[in-house]
């Protein structure tokens, strides 16, 4: 085996590969989306019901559902935002605020990167008002 060949193949082992820039790239929009579809359908069930049977109900097993609901998908959104950072460095030798994305690939991750600790945040936020507001007051 020639230098030249182990070269090409170590090189061909450390570059990600198409499914994980994928999944680093859409993890998180993809948690963040499902999120809020699972909030609106809690939050409109619940206030149907409340509308139907007029009084206030225990929202305390829809409060633990959105936050197990909310918890799992931010660890998706940091699962996505780590294999995407993990992904850039193998691609790129800059500094993260200091690169250049020109190649696709190194493209892909980092604007996974970027995903991920955008739509990392608005998970967390959008998780907060379950806990603290009365569900179908926050839908009005």
């Amino acid at each position: 085996m020639s230098v030249e060949t182990f070269a090409s193949s170590h090189s061909e082992l450390a570059s990600p590969t198409p499914r994980r820039l994928w999944f680093g790239l859409v993890a998180s929009a993809l948690a963040w989306l499902t999120l809020g579809a699972v909030d609106l359908l809690v939050v409109w069930n619940q206030c149907a019901h409340q509308q139907q049977y007029s009084g206030e109900g225990s929202y305390t097993a829809c409060r633990i559902l959105l936050s197990a609901v909310s918890i799992v998908l931010l660890l998706v959104a940091i699962a996505g935002g780590i294999t995407s950072y993990n992904s850039w460095r193998k691609l790129s030798r800059q500094h993260l605020l200091e690169t250049i994305a020109t190649d696709r690939r190194e493209f892909m991750a980092l604007l996974g990167v970027i995903i991920s600790i955008t739509l990392g945040v608005g998970i967390v936020w959008l998780s907060i008002p379950p806990l603290l507001i009365q569900l179908c007051e926050r839908a009005k």
